[in-house]
């Protein structure tokens, strides 16, 4: 754990503040379930977090990232929770609790308030978060949906096929078309 010299403790509602003069070897805090905050050269901020609050960090303080079986632009069917049995396109991945988010799924309401004085707050409507083991790559042309195998091809380049049918998944072409469309959108958003 963490060697903090020469501290000090100040009591203060739901926080407490330590005092302190030297710091060592912090660089473990995190996995402890202690958040770190420093506020300037002599004073810092711990503060115990909630088991459910904690994430699962590396020696180095950063999280651990899961490795998933869907990856940015995958076409997957929902087999669990309110959404199951609807198929959508995977947009955006969560590694550090492995969750996706897929297009036009968990619709999730949220009340903005207003940035300006006087213009009104809103109502807006964003894709909530799906854990990855509620979602399996999905084959379009064979309309099953199955779980994910990896092979190495001729050329020594390691894909991703789909075990029901065989059919590969990882396409250079279909990448780049899905990074192309990402960025057009994101140009729309902008102007």
């Amino acid at each position: 754990m963490a060697t903090v010299s020469s501290l000090i403790e100040v009591s203060i509602p739901h926080l407490t503040y330590y005092h302190c003069c030297q710091l060592q070897n912090v660089k473990n805090i995190c996995s402890y379930g202690w958040c770190l905050i420093c506020l300037n050269v002599s004073f810092i901020l711990l503060l115990q977090l909630k088991r459910w609050e904690r994430k699962e960090c590396k020696p180095n303080s950063l999280p651990v990232l899961q490795k998933m079986h869907v990856r940015l632009g995958d076409t997957v069917k929902v087999i669990a929770g309110n959404e199951k049995g609807k198929i959508g396109e995977i947009i955006r991945l969560f590694k550090h609790n492995s969750t996706v988010i897929v297009k036009d799924m968990n619709i999730k309401t949220k009340h903005v308030k207003s940035k300006e004085q006087g213009e009104p707050g809103q109502i807006v409507k964003v894709e909530g978060p799906i854990h990855s083991s509620n979602v399996m790559l999905y084959s379009k042309e064979k309309e099953v949906h199955s779980r994910v195998g990896h092979k190495i091809l001729e050329d020594g380049s390691r894909v991703r096929y789909l075990i029901k049918t065989g059919e590969i998944i990882d396409n250079k072409d279909d990448w780049k078309r899905f990074t192309k469309e990402k960025k057009q959108e994101l140009e729309k958003v902008e102007a």
